[in-house]
């Protein structure tokens, strides 16, 4: 959550920081601003508004920024203090010499506020981010440098921090700190010119030379490079890579939002994915990047599945597959709850994270919990270099390339063929697999790329099924067996981008409670193909059914009984039972995303949400 930019170099800033501002909007869209060093000296500019950058690019037209060659700016998602101008970042102290944006969340900021209250410091909002500001005031006024204010600073903060600050007495310069799991600093290397983000969206269309802070590291930044330390005031070791993305790929292209392009881009995130983790002829595995986890496999005696939201629904799905393909018990489990229940882990136990950005700070947190308990450890991720990459002892990669839409759509279909190849590696370590079946699973996952690629050709006719959602105010999802994941993330897709009520249910669950709430008003969506117990769910939508419920179901082509016994019915090509939920998810996506279109909706900017969840 938020999105931080900053730049030191030959070029002016203001254009750089807002151009990055729009590509980080996606993190935060209640305020903006921009901070930055004017060449003619004196104090930071700084020009800051409440709403989405359109709002910060009217006020700086109307009022023009001086020439800067070094900036900052920030994208909020608020968190202490209501969205307004007063509490959009950058804040600055009381001398306004040092102006700083953040990340995270300061837990002792009102002890700290009332401590500079009490010196006779002033502030001007009610955010926690101000007290940064305050405290680097007076680290610098002591006689600090910003480096080792910033590092003086980040010993009184309590909670995760990502931190940005310039001051007016080093031109030229920006420091970052990262404390804890608050968000990503990435470290962009230019060409006579150095840039900070917390995210590599804003760095691409300048740079592919990076490198990410760790916790408890900080950086000193100018255009001549970049200077690492730790909290502890001793020298880090930071090695820069260069990451294989580029800036078309972050670009929207011909679609109407990054959502749709994310949807269509499915059958070729699908493919790189697939082909970046195994060969078809011959039939081989090529997760190269498991490491120190790679032993483990053969060792351990259970999986846990931990992850949160659309990645939560990932691991559901990869339970099935640990425990049809490699026989191994599987459990999930949410992150943020896993991290407080005290859970019995040992290196008898694999714990896999499912997290797109790797930076989820309640997954994060639970790595933490399991790398304490001595239990091996391996992330499911799309951001080479992140977080939980670094944490774990090996990674499985997706290859989705950078996703924008808040809501995740090819990440989580790329996740669960990630954790497909995991199970099947996972099974042939153990002897679990014969080389035919490894080889035939190895061409089932192949061909959905292709699959995937069919059904988006029916886009239009899958959105039309969308009208009878469009007035409606709550909707039911019901699956069975591995379909139940589906479900549960069909609703949350709804529910993300329409703002319609929607629940996900286990299809059995239905006569305990929620077929109280069956009417003529409210709909359901049954997940009805050939292997999702497509039996049992033919009951449940009789029963529907019979209480005047409108039914829209999921069936596998062909199975003319489930079309004619629901209202309406949106098929999916017959594929493998284990890799049903790769083609069914495809109808709700677009579902949702239709529905979301028909009222109104800001599909690529849902209300209240932001893309990486850095805070708790």
């Amino acid at each position: 959550m938020c999105g931080i930019i900053a730049y030191t170099g030959s070029r002016q800033a203001a254009p750089i920081l807002l151009a990055g501002l729009r590509d980080l909007e996606y993190r935060g869209y209640d305020s903006a601003g921009v901070a930055l060093l004017p060449e003619s000296g004196g104090e930071p500019a700084v020009a800051k508004r409440r709403g989405k950058i359109a709002e910060l690019d009217a006020a700086i037209g109307a009022k023009p920024l001086p020439p800067a060659r070094t900036g900052i700016g920030h994208t909020r998602w608020a968190t202490h203090g209501a969205p307004s101008d007063a509490n959009a970042h950058p804040h600055t102290g009381s001398g306004s010499e040092v102006v700083v944006v953040h990340n995270g969340i300061v837990e002792n900021y009102a002890a700290l506020r009332a401590e500079l209250s009490e010196r006779g410091h002033a502030f001007e909002s009610e955010t926690d981010t101000e007290t940064i500001a305050h405290l680097l005031e007076e680290a610098l006024d002591s006689g600090s440098d910003l480096l080792a204010a910033m590092r003086e600073t980040c010993g009184r903060l309590a909670g995760s921090q990502a931190i940005v600050a310039l001051t007016s007495r080093e031109p030229g310069v920006a420091v970052g700190a990262r404390i804890g799991h608050a968000g990503a600093v990435v470290v962009g290397y230019g060409e006579g010119e150095m840039l900070l983000s917390s995210d590599l969206a804003a760095l691409l269309p300048h740079t592919r030379d990076v490198a990410f802070l760790a916790d408890r590291q900080l950086v000193r930044i100018d255009e001549r490079g970049a200077t690492y330390a730790t909290l502890d005031g001793s020298a880090a070791e930071v090695e820069p890579r260069t990451v294989s993305l580029d800036p078309a790929s972050a670009a929207r292209g011909p679609y109407e939002t990054y959502m749709l392009k994310e949807i269509m881009e499915q059958p070729a995130a699908l493919a790189d994915t697939i082909g970046g983790l195994m060969t078809v002829e011959p039939a081989r595995l090529t997760l190269d990047d498991l490491a120190e986890a790679r032993p483990w496999l053969e060792r351990v005696e259970r999986v846990l599945l931990v992850g949160m939201g659309t990645s939560l629904h990932a691991a559901m799905v990869g339970r099935w597959y640990f425990e049809q393909i490699a026989r191994l018990p599987a459990d999930i489990d949410n992150a943020s709850e896993f991290r407080y229940r005290e859970p019995v882990l040992g290196p008898e136990t694999l714990v896999v994270s499912v997290s797109q950005s790797g930076e989820t700070v309640d997954v994060l947190e639970a790595m933490n919990v399991a790398r304490a308990s001595g239990a091996p450890q391996i992330t499911i991720c799309n951001t080479p270099g992140s977080q939980t990459t670094r944490v774990a002892d090996g990674a499985v990669h997706t290859y989705a390339g950078l996703e924008r839409g808040v809501a995740s759509s090819k990440t989580f279909t790329t996740s669960i063929a990630a954790l497909f190849a995991l199970a099947l590696e996972t099974a042939r370590v153990r002897g679990r697999i014969s080389d035919d079946d490894l080889a035939r699973h190895v061409r089932d996952l192949a061909a959905m790329p292709e699959i995937v690629g069919r059904q988006l050709e029916s886009f239009d006719a899958i959105a039309k099924a969308a009208d009878r959602f469009r007035a409606t105010e709550h909707i039911l999802f019901l699956g069975r067996g591995p379909a139940l994941p589906i479900a549960l993330e069909g609703a949350l897709k709804m529910k993300e981008l329409s703002y319609v009520h929607a629940e996900g249910y286990a299809a059995g669950e239905m006569k305990h409670g929620p077929i109280a709430l069956i009417d003529p008003k409210f709909p359901t969506v049954a997940l009805a193909g050939q292997h999702a117990l497509r039996s049992k769910i033919v009951s449940n939508i009789e029963q529907i059914r019979a209480r005047d419920g409108e039914v829209l179901a999921i069936v596998t082509e062909g199975d003319d009984e489930l079309i004619a016994l629901a209202n309406e019915a949106l098929t999916v090509p017959p594929v493998p039972a284990l890799l049903e939920p790769l083609a069914a998810i495809v109808p709700l996506q677009v579902l949702a995303y239709a529905t979301a279109d028909a009222r109104g909706r800001d599909i690529d900017q849902p209300r209240n949400l932001a893309k990486t969840v850095t805070v708790e």
